[in-house]
């Protein structure tokens, strides 16, 4: 079966996470991915173990599956014009230097899309190409300076990043998605366009309520740990034998939330029974709540919680979310790779070829080059 990007050929010039994570989604769904990559090194998330697997950081394969990698020394004359020539026939580029790399390179937007006017060039950059270019586009880097780490972790604490380089997956994100729509413009006019996204950018709008709150309202969030700043109940409570989180969104899934506990009388009180009221009186509800849900182990809560239409859940390890996400029937894995999310009815993800070892397909790629 035919993916949906059967029949695109992406040049894939980024590396780490970004950039990788969109060009394999795209790779995912049928596109042909030609991973450049520097001779003898590669990309630099080859190294960034442990853990390994099969020999290989586990790092990189996350986000590798289904490319052909070619090892080309850019610095080098030869080498450089199978990249121009790879650039060239590409329907999509994808990069993420140091702005002003590529164009150095001969390999920058202008140049190339004079040569090949229905390329769709991607560009990923930590700060933009302003000021901010000097910037190293890190995660934990635009984590710090984008605000995240300020409404993460504990309050009065130094700042807390996520568990996951969550910045660069947004990003990537956002990058496929910039290519998709330059590809649906490009399938109208013939040609195609710069997509530019920048970890900073895709950080500020990812942050959502929190952002709306300060152009809105010029609000200043701090960290709450794991509270939310509007909604009460929307926390980890302490159950008789591990925590639960349990995130009663509006008035009726607070009264259910009573009902299920034996605690009418909270939904009852004038002092809880609106959401206002609830964040308002935060700490007079959690300890009710507490006390009440110390009773019973998470597990019995859970069952019970959820039958009453309250949405809750246990703080799983990796081991017991996919575990849970397999009781669920959501097949969260594909042999020994995690599974793409999305789900199409006629031309779902495929996963055609494992992650690459550097420069295996440089015979396969030159051969499609002519070269």
């Amino acid at each position: 079966m035919s993916g949906a990007l059967s029949g695109l050929l992406v040049a894939d010039f980024s590396r780490v996470l970004a950039g990788p994570y969109a060009t394999m989604l795209l790779a995912d769904l049928g596109a042909d991915v030609v991973k450049v990559e520097r001779p003898g090194t590669g990309d630099d998330t080859r190294s960034w173990g442990p853990p390994h697997a099969g020999g290989q950081a586990t790092y990189y394969l996350a986000v590798n599956r289904n490319k052909r990698s070619i090892a080309l020394d850019l610095r080098e004359g030869a080498d450089l014009e199978v990249a121009r020539a790879l650039a060239a026939r590409a329907d999509v580029l994808v990069e993420n230097f140091k702005p002003g790399t590529m164009d150095r390179l001969g390999l920058g937007y202008d140049e190339l899309s004079a040569q090949n006017p229905g390329l769709v060039y991607c560009s990923v950059t930590g700060f933009g190409t302003g000021k901010g270019a000097e910037l190293p586009g890190y995660d934990l880097i635009a984590q710090a300076v984008g605000g995240l780490m300020s409404v993460t972790g504990e309050p009065g604490g130094t700042g807390t990043k996520t568990g996951v380089a969550l910045v660069d997956v947004i990003t990537g994100l956002h990058a496929a998605l910039g290519v998709l729509a330059a590809l649906r413009h490009r399938d109208s006019t013939g040609r195609g366009q710069r997509v530019s996204v920048s970890l900073l950018s895709s950080l500020l709008s990812a942050l959502t309520n929190q952002a709306s709150g300060y152009a809105a309202a010029g609000v200043v969030p701090g960290a709450m740990g794991n509270r939310h700043p509007s909604i009460v109940p929307y926390e980890v409570f302490q159950a008789a034998d591990r925590p639960i989180v349990i995130a009663a969104g509006n008035d009726g899934q607070f009264g259910a939330l009573c009902e299920a506990l034996g605690r009418a009388d909270l939904a009852q009180d004038p002092r809880f029974g609106a959401n206002a009221g609830r964040v308002a009186h935060r700490e007079e509800l959690v300890a009710e709540l507490d006390g009440t849900l110390a009773t019973r182990t998470a597990a019995e809560w859970f069952a019970a919680l959820t039958a009453a239409g309250v949405p809750c859940g246990p703080i799983n390890d990796l081991a017991a979310a996919f575990a849970f996400a397999e009781e669920l029937g959501l097949e969260p894995l594909a042999g020994d790779q995690v599974a793409n999310p999305i789900t199409l009815g006629a031309t779902p993800p495929a996963y055609r070829l494992p992650p690459p070892a550097l420069g295996q397909d440089d015979q396969w790629v030159r051969e499609i080059l002519g070269q």
